[in-house]
Protein backbone atom coordinates (compact mmCIF):
# COMPACT_ATOMS: atom_id res chain seq x y z
CA UNK A 1 0.00 0.00 0.00
CA UNK A 2 1.69 3.18 -0.77
CA UNK A 3 0.66 6.89 -0.69
CA UNK A 4 1.01 9.34 -3.48
CA UNK A 5 2.43 12.39 -2.91
CA UNK A 6 0.93 16.26 -2.97
CA UNK A 7 1.87 19.32 -2.76
CA UNK A 8 -1.22 20.81 -0.59
CA UNK A 9 -3.26 19.24 2.54
CA UNK A 10 -7.32 19.69 2.60
CA UNK A 11 -8.09 22.14 5.72
CA UNK A 12 -11.37 21.39 6.97
CA UNK A 13 -13.93 23.94 6.58
CA UNK A 14 -15.31 22.48 9.96
CA UNK A 15 -14.17 20.38 12.46
CA UNK A 16 -17.61 18.64 13.12
CA UNK A 17 -17.11 14.80 12.24
CA UNK A 18 -21.02 14.74 12.39
CA UNK A 19 -20.67 16.61 9.17
CA UNK A 20 -20.66 14.99 5.25
CA UNK A 21 -17.09 14.99 4.26
CA UNK A 22 -18.60 16.46 1.32
CA UNK A 23 -19.85 19.56 2.78
CA UNK A 24 -17.02 19.35 5.32
CA UNK A 25 -14.52 19.70 2.70
CA UNK A 26 -16.74 22.05 0.11
CA UNK A 27 -14.27 24.65 -0.74
CA UNK A 28 -14.93 28.21 0.68
CA UNK A 29 -12.67 30.35 -1.82
CA UNK A 30 -12.20 30.01 -4.98
CA UNK A 31 -8.55 29.06 -5.31
CA UNK A 32 -9.99 25.97 -3.66
CA UNK A 33 -12.47 25.10 -6.57
CA UNK A 34 -11.33 21.87 -8.59
CA UNK A 35 -11.58 22.35 -12.34
CA UNK A 36 -12.73 24.39 -14.79
CA UNK A 37 -9.87 26.72 -14.52
CA UNK A 38 -10.96 29.19 -17.11
CA UNK A 39 -14.44 29.66 -15.91
CA UNK A 40 -13.22 29.88 -12.03
CA UNK A 41 -10.87 32.66 -13.77
CA UNK A 42 -13.69 34.93 -14.89
CA UNK A 43 -15.27 34.24 -11.28
CA UNK A 44 -12.25 35.98 -9.71
CA UNK A 45 -12.57 38.94 -12.56
CA UNK A 46 -15.76 39.40 -11.29
CA UNK A 47 -14.32 38.94 -7.80
CA UNK A 48 -11.89 41.91 -7.81
CA UNK A 49 -14.33 44.39 -9.84
CA UNK A 50 -17.08 43.99 -7.59
CA UNK A 51 -19.56 44.34 -9.97
CA UNK A 52 -21.67 40.42 -10.92
CA UNK A 53 -24.06 40.43 -13.30
CA UNK A 54 -26.96 38.24 -13.58
CA UNK A 55 -25.37 34.40 -13.89
CA UNK A 56 -26.66 31.23 -15.16
CA UNK A 57 -24.47 28.27 -14.33
CA UNK A 58 -24.36 25.05 -16.82
CA UNK A 59 -23.39 21.91 -16.46
CA UNK A 60 -23.06 18.42 -14.94
CA UNK A 61 -24.29 17.23 -11.44
CA UNK A 62 -21.28 17.87 -8.83
CA UNK A 63 -18.76 19.47 -10.85
CA UNK A 64 -18.75 22.87 -8.48
CA UNK A 65 -21.35 25.40 -10.22
CA UNK A 66 -23.29 26.04 -6.59
CA UNK A 67 -19.75 25.87 -4.95
CA UNK A 68 -18.35 28.70 -6.93
CA UNK A 69 -21.22 30.80 -6.79
CA UNK A 70 -20.92 30.52 -3.07
CA UNK A 71 -17.78 31.16 -2.79
CA UNK A 72 -17.84 34.50 -5.05
CA UNK A 73 -20.66 35.70 -2.97
CA UNK A 74 -18.42 35.06 0.40
CA UNK A 75 -15.80 36.97 -1.68
CA UNK A 76 -18.21 40.07 -2.51
CA UNK A 77 -20.10 40.31 0.19
CA UNK A 78 -17.37 39.50 3.47
CA UNK A 79 -19.38 39.94 7.01
CA UNK A 80 -22.61 40.89 5.17
CA UNK A 81 -23.15 37.15 3.74
CA UNK A 82 -25.74 36.33 5.46
CA UNK A 83 -28.20 39.35 5.33
CA UNK A 84 -28.02 39.72 1.94
CA UNK A 85 -27.67 36.08 0.20
CA UNK A 86 -30.85 33.77 -0.52
CA UNK A 87 -30.00 30.62 -1.56
CA UNK A 88 -33.27 28.56 -2.71
CA UNK A 89 -32.39 24.61 -4.00
CA UNK A 90 -34.43 21.60 -5.50
CA UNK A 91 -35.93 21.05 -2.47
CA UNK A 92 -37.98 23.79 -2.38
CA UNK A 93 -40.95 24.84 -4.32
CA UNK A 94 -40.06 27.32 -6.70
CA UNK A 95 -43.33 27.88 -8.32
CA UNK A 96 -44.50 31.76 -9.74
CA UNK A 97 -46.35 32.30 -6.03
CA UNK A 98 -42.62 32.15 -4.96
CA UNK A 99 -41.42 34.21 -7.13
CA UNK A 100 -44.20 37.01 -6.19
CA UNK A 101 -43.59 36.44 -2.46
CA UNK A 102 -40.13 35.52 -1.16
CA UNK A 103 -37.98 36.04 -4.10
CA UNK A 104 -39.72 39.57 -4.12
CA UNK A 105 -39.42 40.19 -0.49
CA UNK A 106 -36.09 39.44 -0.68
CA UNK A 107 -35.19 42.11 -3.63
CA UNK A 108 -37.16 44.36 -1.91
CA UNK A 109 -35.23 44.18 1.36
CA UNK A 110 -32.70 46.79 2.45
CA UNK A 111 -29.54 45.40 3.65
CA UNK A 112 -25.97 47.41 4.87
CA UNK A 113 -24.24 46.75 1.87
CA UNK A 114 -20.15 47.46 1.06
CA UNK A 115 -20.10 50.00 -1.68
CA UNK A 116 -20.63 49.20 -4.96
CA UNK A 117 -22.11 45.32 -3.79
CA UNK A 118 -25.44 43.74 -4.94
CA UNK A 119 -27.85 41.15 -3.05
CA UNK A 120 -27.32 38.03 -4.69
CA UNK A 121 -29.98 35.33 -4.96
CA UNK A 122 -29.29 31.91 -5.99
CA UNK A 123 -31.44 29.39 -7.51
CA UNK A 124 -30.11 26.11 -7.53
CA UNK A 125 -31.60 23.23 -11.01
CA UNK A 126 -33.18 26.31 -11.92
CA UNK A 127 -34.01 24.45 -14.78
CA UNK A 128 -36.68 23.02 -12.82
CA UNK A 129 -38.49 25.86 -12.84
CA UNK A 130 -42.20 26.31 -14.33
CA UNK A 131 -42.21 28.39 -17.45
CA UNK A 132 -45.00 31.05 -15.35
CA UNK A 133 -42.46 31.46 -12.45
CA UNK A 134 -39.36 31.49 -14.84
CA UNK A 135 -41.77 34.89 -16.48
CA UNK A 136 -42.18 35.92 -13.65
CA UNK A 137 -38.75 35.67 -12.75
CA UNK A 138 -37.69 37.73 -15.41
CA UNK A 139 -39.94 40.79 -14.56
CA UNK A 140 -38.24 40.25 -11.18
CA UNK A 141 -34.75 40.47 -12.49
CA UNK A 142 -35.73 43.73 -14.40
CA UNK A 143 -37.41 46.05 -11.47
CA UNK A 144 -34.77 45.22 -9.16
CA UNK A 145 -31.41 44.90 -11.03
CA UNK A 146 -30.03 48.14 -9.26
CA UNK A 147 -29.75 46.44 -5.92
CA UNK A 148 -30.30 42.80 -6.39
CA UNK A 149 -28.24 40.08 -8.48
CA UNK A 150 -29.58 36.50 -9.89
CA UNK A 151 -27.32 33.68 -10.20
CA UNK A 152 -29.07 30.29 -11.63
CA UNK A 153 -27.10 26.64 -11.51
CA UNK A 154 -28.66 24.54 -13.88
CA UNK A 155 -27.97 20.92 -15.50
CA UNK A 156 -29.04 22.33 -19.17
CA UNK A 157 -29.18 26.33 -19.88
CA UNK A 158 -31.42 25.16 -22.86
CA UNK A 159 -34.12 24.69 -19.96
CA UNK A 160 -34.34 28.37 -19.39
CA UNK A 161 -36.24 30.71 -21.52
CA UNK A 162 -34.54 32.94 -23.94
CA UNK A 163 -35.77 36.30 -21.76
CA UNK A 164 -33.94 35.24 -19.06
CA UNK A 165 -30.93 33.62 -21.12
CA UNK A 166 -30.15 37.02 -22.41
CA UNK A 167 -29.92 39.13 -19.12
CA UNK A 168 -27.63 36.57 -17.55
CA UNK A 169 -23.85 36.01 -18.79
CA UNK A 170 -23.59 32.21 -19.21
CA UNK A 171 -20.57 30.23 -17.56
CA UNK A 172 -20.42 26.63 -18.58
CA UNK A 173 -19.13 23.65 -16.85
CA UNK A 174 -17.63 20.39 -17.94
CA UNK A 175 -16.84 16.87 -16.03
CA UNK A 176 -13.91 16.85 -14.13
CA UNK A 177 -11.05 15.28 -14.86
CA UNK A 178 -9.80 11.84 -12.74
CA UNK A 179 -6.14 13.30 -12.20
CA UNK A 180 -8.51 16.40 -10.64
CA UNK A 181 -10.58 13.96 -8.87
CA UNK A 182 -7.55 11.63 -7.32
CA UNK A 183 -6.06 14.77 -6.16
CA UNK A 184 -8.39 15.70 -4.20
CA UNK A 185 -9.71 12.40 -2.95
CA UNK A 186 -5.65 11.97 -1.60
CA UNK A 187 -5.62 15.18 0.04
CA UNK A 188 -9.15 14.14 1.65
CA UNK A 189 -7.57 11.15 2.40
CA UNK A 190 -4.60 12.77 4.62
CA UNK A 191 -6.88 14.61 6.22
CA UNK A 192 -9.26 11.77 7.54
CA UNK A 193 -6.20 8.72 8.28
CA UNK A 194 -8.01 7.43 5.88
CA UNK A 195 -5.91 4.16 4.51
CA UNK A 196 -6.26 3.46 1.02
CA UNK A 197 -4.27 1.72 -2.37
CA UNK A 198 -4.02 3.85 -5.05
CA UNK A 199 -6.47 1.14 -6.96
CA UNK A 200 -9.24 1.90 -5.08
CA UNK A 201 -8.59 5.62 -5.39
CA UNK A 202 -8.59 5.30 -8.66
CA UNK A 203 -11.85 2.96 -8.96
CA UNK A 204 -13.64 5.80 -7.47
CA UNK A 205 -12.69 8.31 -9.96
CA UNK A 206 -13.56 5.74 -12.58
CA UNK A 207 -17.33 5.20 -10.99
CA UNK A 208 -17.93 8.86 -9.89
CA UNK A 209 -17.52 9.86 -13.81
CA UNK A 210 -16.46 13.41 -13.28
CA UNK A 211 -19.10 14.12 -10.67
CA UNK A 212 -17.05 15.62 -7.15
CA UNK A 213 -19.67 15.16 -4.92
CA UNK A 214 -19.93 11.51 -5.90
CA UNK A 215 -16.50 11.03 -5.42
CA UNK A 216 -16.56 11.95 -2.44
CA UNK A 217 -19.43 10.65 -1.11
CA UNK A 218 -18.15 7.59 -2.47
CA UNK A 219 -15.06 7.74 -0.45
CA UNK A 220 -16.15 8.19 2.78
CA UNK A 221 -18.77 5.34 2.60
CA UNK A 222 -15.93 3.09 1.48
CA UNK A 223 -14.25 4.68 4.29
CA UNK A 224 -16.31 4.01 6.95
CA UNK A 225 -17.61 0.55 5.90
CA UNK A 226 -14.78 -1.19 5.43
CA UNK A 227 -11.63 0.82 6.66
CA UNK A 228 -9.57 0.68 3.61
CA UNK A 229 -10.16 1.78 -0.02
CA UNK A 230 -9.64 -0.65 -2.70
CA UNK A 231 -11.18 -1.76 -5.71
CA UNK A 232 -13.37 -4.52 -4.38
CA UNK A 233 -14.66 -2.41 -1.68
CA UNK A 234 -15.26 0.19 -4.08
CA UNK A 235 -17.22 -1.08 -6.22
CA UNK A 236 -19.10 -3.02 -3.72
CA UNK A 237 -19.82 -0.07 -2.26
CA UNK A 238 -21.21 2.08 -5.54
CA UNK A 239 -22.60 -1.30 -6.54
CA UNK A 240 -21.92 -0.41 -10.48
CA UNK A 241 -21.05 -3.44 -13.39
CA UNK A 242 -17.38 -4.27 -12.55
CA UNK A 243 -15.03 -2.88 -15.02
CA UNK A 244 -13.04 -6.09 -14.81
CA UNK A 245 -15.93 -7.85 -15.74
CA UNK A 246 -16.66 -5.76 -19.18
CA UNK A 247 -12.71 -5.84 -19.94
CA UNK A 248 -13.35 -9.50 -20.39
CA UNK A 249 -16.83 -9.11 -22.30
CA UNK A 250 -14.86 -6.56 -24.46
CA UNK A 251 -11.76 -8.93 -24.77
CA UNK A 252 -13.89 -11.83 -25.78
CA UNK A 253 -15.47 -9.33 -28.78
CA UNK A 254 -12.28 -8.39 -30.31
CA UNK A 255 -11.10 -12.16 -30.49
CA UNK A 256 -14.32 -13.11 -32.02
CA UNK A 257 -15.38 -15.36 -29.09
CA UNK A 258 -19.25 -14.53 -28.72
CA UNK A 259 -19.98 -16.93 -26.39
CA UNK A 260 -17.82 -15.91 -23.94
CA UNK A 261 -18.56 -12.22 -24.52
CA UNK A 262 -22.37 -13.16 -24.24
CA UNK A 263 -21.64 -15.30 -21.06
CA UNK A 264 -20.13 -11.95 -19.39
CA UNK A 265 -23.31 -9.72 -20.24
CA UNK A 266 -25.48 -12.67 -19.16
CA UNK A 267 -23.26 -12.60 -15.57
CA UNK A 268 -23.93 -9.32 -14.84
CA UNK A 269 -27.61 -9.23 -15.85
CA UNK A 270 -28.12 -11.76 -13.24
CA UNK A 271 -26.11 -10.02 -10.71
CA UNK A 272 -29.25 -7.34 -11.14
CA UNK A 273 -27.92 -4.72 -12.72
CA UNK A 274 -30.26 -2.71 -14.92
CA UNK A 275 -29.06 -2.47 -18.62
CA UNK A 276 -28.47 0.78 -18.17
CA UNK A 277 -26.17 0.56 -15.97
CA UNK A 278 -24.44 -2.13 -17.87
CA UNK A 279 -24.51 -0.43 -21.29
CA UNK A 280 -23.11 2.80 -19.33
CA UNK A 281 -20.17 1.13 -17.95
CA UNK A 282 -19.75 -0.72 -21.16
CA UNK A 283 -18.94 2.79 -22.62
CA UNK A 284 -16.96 3.93 -19.73
CA UNK A 285 -14.42 1.16 -20.30
CA UNK A 286 -14.07 0.81 -23.65
CA UNK A 287 -13.20 4.62 -23.90
CA UNK A 288 -10.30 3.32 -21.90
CA UNK A 289 -9.82 0.34 -23.27
CA UNK A 290 -6.36 0.15 -24.72
CA UNK A 291 -6.18 -3.17 -26.36
CA UNK A 292 -8.60 -2.24 -29.54
CA UNK A 293 -7.09 -0.23 -32.44
CA UNK A 294 -8.27 3.11 -33.38
CA UNK A 295 -10.55 1.79 -35.88
CA UNK A 296 -11.92 -1.27 -34.18
CA UNK A 297 -13.26 0.64 -30.64
CA UNK A 298 -14.80 3.71 -32.81
CA UNK A 299 -16.79 0.81 -34.65
CA UNK A 300 -17.55 -0.36 -30.89
CA UNK A 301 -18.40 3.05 -29.33
CA UNK A 302 -20.80 3.40 -32.63
CA UNK A 303 -22.38 -0.35 -31.86
CA UNK A 304 -22.91 1.13 -28.30
CA UNK A 305 -24.17 4.47 -28.94
CA UNK A 306 -26.94 2.46 -30.95
CA UNK A 307 -27.94 0.02 -28.46
CA UNK A 308 -27.80 3.09 -25.71
CA UNK A 309 -30.48 4.71 -27.83
CA UNK A 310 -32.75 1.55 -27.64
CA UNK A 311 -32.52 0.99 -24.31
CA UNK A 312 -33.00 4.81 -23.48
CA UNK A 313 -36.11 4.41 -25.87
CA UNK A 314 -37.52 1.52 -23.68
CA UNK A 315 -36.33 -1.62 -24.85
CA UNK A 316 -34.24 -2.48 -21.59
CA UNK A 317 -33.82 -6.12 -21.73
CA UNK A 318 -31.06 -9.01 -21.74
CA UNK A 319 -31.88 -9.21 -25.77
CA UNK A 320 -30.54 -5.95 -26.77
CA UNK A 321 -27.55 -6.66 -24.60
CA UNK A 322 -26.55 -9.95 -25.87
CA UNK A 323 -27.19 -8.89 -29.11
CA UNK A 324 -24.68 -5.83 -28.80
CA UNK A 325 -22.39 -8.76 -28.00
CA UNK A 326 -22.91 -10.60 -31.10
CA UNK A 327 -22.38 -7.32 -33.54
CA UNK A 328 -19.10 -6.18 -31.37
CA UNK A 329 -17.63 -9.78 -31.93
CA UNK A 330 -18.38 -9.93 -35.73
CA UNK A 331 -15.84 -7.32 -36.37
CA UNK A 332 -13.20 -9.80 -35.37
CA UNK A 333 -14.27 -12.80 -37.82
CA UNK A 334 -13.00 -11.88 -41.61
CA UNK A 335 -15.86 -11.09 -44.22
CA UNK A 336 -16.13 -14.51 -45.80
CA UNK A 337 -17.73 -16.03 -42.71
CA UNK A 338 -20.69 -14.12 -43.52
CA UNK A 339 -21.34 -14.18 -47.22
CA UNK A 340 -24.30 -16.47 -48.16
Amino acid sequence: MSTPTSNSTTKPASSDNTLPWVEKYRPSELKDVVGNHETVDRLNVISLSGNMPNLILAGAPGIGKTTSILCLAHSLLGSAYREAVLELNASDDRGIEVVRNKIKMFAQKKVNLPAGRHKIIILDEADSMTPGAQQALRRTMEIYSNTTRFALACNLSGKIIEPIQSRCAILRYGKLQSDQVLHRLVEICRAENVEYTPEGLEAIAFSADGDMRQAVNNLQSTASGFGLVTPANVYRVCDQPHPVVIRKMLGSCAKGDVDEAVACISLLWTQGYSAVDIITSVFRVVKIYDDLDEDKKLKFIREIGITHMRIVDGLQTLVQLQGLAARLSKFALPAESFRV
